[in-house]
């Protein structure tokens, strides 16, 4: 089978020429580019590891999680990557309680924490999700301030849940 440019070898020559030179820019646009993200990113507290890091300021919250009605676990050592990376937002036991670490004060949020945790938020229904903190629902949604002492509740609904199955026409004790 002919390729087109490859049966005449003058053409050969210039489309083999081509692809090298279209593969070189290529890969230089990607190395560029990721260099240019590392440098970028190398201050970024949502990005880096804090394992070698002063980190003098630190903040802890508690967190409740439900979704769909239901308590959902917290689990530990969210934040620890296995290359023994420390993010700094993390948790140490399933208890709730989220830890934040930066070299000053930066403006965490619960997002961030969820972020984190690759917690599936692109599944929830956010107009029937809620976030209450200290007992009061938070207009800011996921983007509510990460504050030290406070209490947060976060009220997520799938969009694959059924609300009708939380309702049946049974007496109550039947």
């Amino acid at each position: 089978m002919f390729w087109p440019g490859m049966g005449d070898p003058a053409k050969r020559k210039k489309t083999i020429r081509f692809l090298i030179m279209t593969a070189i820019i290529g890969i230089s646009v990607a190395v560029a580019s990721t260099a240019v993200q590392q440098y970028l990113n190398i201050d970024n507290p949502l990005k880096v590891c804090i394992n070698d890091r002063e980190t003098p300021y630190r903040i802890s919250a508690t967190l409740e999680l439900y979704v769909d009605n239901q308590k959902a676990d917290i689990p530990a050592r969210i934040g620890f990557e296995e290359g023994g990376c420390q993010r700094t937002l993390y948790t140490l036991s399933d208890d709730g309680t989220i830890y934040a670490e930066w070299e000053k004060e930066y403006p965490f949020e619960i997002g961030h924490f969820l972020w984190t945790w690759d917690f599936p938020l692109r599944d929830m229904e956010q107009s029937k999700s809620r976030i209450l903190v200290n007992g009061q629902e938070s207009e800011q949604f996921i983007n509510s301030p990460l504050i030290d002492g406070y209490h947060y509740r976060a009220e997520f609904t799938s969009k694959q849940y059924d609300e009708s199955e939380d309702t049946d026409f049974m007496p109550p004790d039947v």
